[in-house]
């Protein structure tokens, strides 16, 4: 298959695009710059049409993974950029395929499981899940990125494409040991500062990085699938079980616990948002395991003893 990516060139897309091209798919990623690699890299401004559109004309599947990282202080001018480098580049390709004569059969669309609610009480799903941004406890910045998502979400409902199946993909946060948010928490755990944060009870989604990209895979592959589906683990858990479970992964004893308002100073010294941290992300993948989808790592014990032993033998 040809299989163009959108956005490919961050942490996700390169993991993307390395298993499929071991399996002999054409890949071609969508960048802001072009650089030699293992595949194709051929440049766009994530906005306007161009020669890069050719390349979804007749391709088999387009994964669109463009967005600005949220890593950073909701300021406004990142709001501006985070709101608009999603939704420009949706629309950017929803044009792209809406205008193609060969248009791909499956268009994979990036989101985010931040749209769901702030929540302990039962889990998120498709069906069933609250979306965010009416809760009582929920902090401004936090209806921020469900805005962003909902946003995200409704730029790739605005095409009608009769020849292209459509996927939002609402990815939880996907542990790798490349860098990203695994690092970030396994050096606090090394540092003794892995403990409780906040007031543990918020639950953590997440999903082993070998498990997204099988999931994506699985997507293009199952045409019954289609609209809202959940990337995350079977099992999320509550913060304090969560960072335990790291904990015992990096034989690491003791972590010290970390209070709200000590996580919302460190954020602030750290240009992030607590965010991350302290909403409770309940989310449950209903629709991938009724299709079949089977997880190599569903429970967090499992996925963090592997993830560290990745990164500290990376060999």
């Amino acid at each position: 298959m040809k299989i163009v990516i959108p956005g490919g060139s961050g942490e996700l897309g390169t993991l993307l695009a390395t298993a499929l091209g071991s399996e002999g798919h054409e890949v071609v990623v969508l960048s802001r710059r072009s650089r030699p690699g293992p595949w194709r890299v051929v440049e766009w401004d994530g906005v306007n049409p161009g020669a890069w559109t050719a390349e979804i004309d007749g391709c088999d599947a387009v994964i669109n993974l463009a967005g600005r990282s949220v890593n950073c202080r909701y300021t406004a001018e990142n709001r501006r950029e985070i709101l608009e480098s999603r939704v420009l580049s949706t629309r950017a390709i929803g044009r792209a395929i809406a205008a193609a004569r060969q248009p791909p059969r499956v268009w994979v669309q990036a989101s985010t499981a931040t749209i769901y609610a702030h929540r302990y009480d039962a889990p998120n799903d498709e069906r069933a899940g609250l979306i965010g941004g009416g809760e009582a406890d929920a902090p401004e910045t936090w209806r921020f990125s469900i805005d962003v998502a909902t946003a995200w979400e409704q730029a790739a409902n605005e095409f009608e494409l009769a020849r292209t199946r459509k996927v939002l993909m609402r990815s939880a946060i996907v542990m790798s040991p490349l860098r990203g948010a695994f690092n970030l928490l396994l050096r606090l755990v090394r540092f003794g500062l892995g403990g409780r944060e906040g007031d543990g009870r918020q639950f953590v989604s997440w999903i082993h990085h070998e498990d997204w990209v099988r999931a994506v895979q699985w997507l293009i592959a199952h045409p019954e699938l289609a609209g809202p589906v959940n990337l995350a683990s079977p099992q999320p858990l509550p913060n304090d079980q969560f960072m335990g479970a790291l904990r015992r992964a990096a034989g690491v004893p003791f972590g010290l616990p970390a209070s709200r308002w000590m996580l919302e100073a460190g954020a602030f010294v750290i240009r992030t948002e607590t965010e991350l941290i302290l909403k409770s992300r309940r989310v449950v993948p209903t629709r991938l395991i009724e299709s079949g989808f089977a997880f190599q790592f569903p429970a967090w014990p499992a996925a963090a003893e592997d993830l560290v032993r990745r990164k500290l033998s990376p060999a």
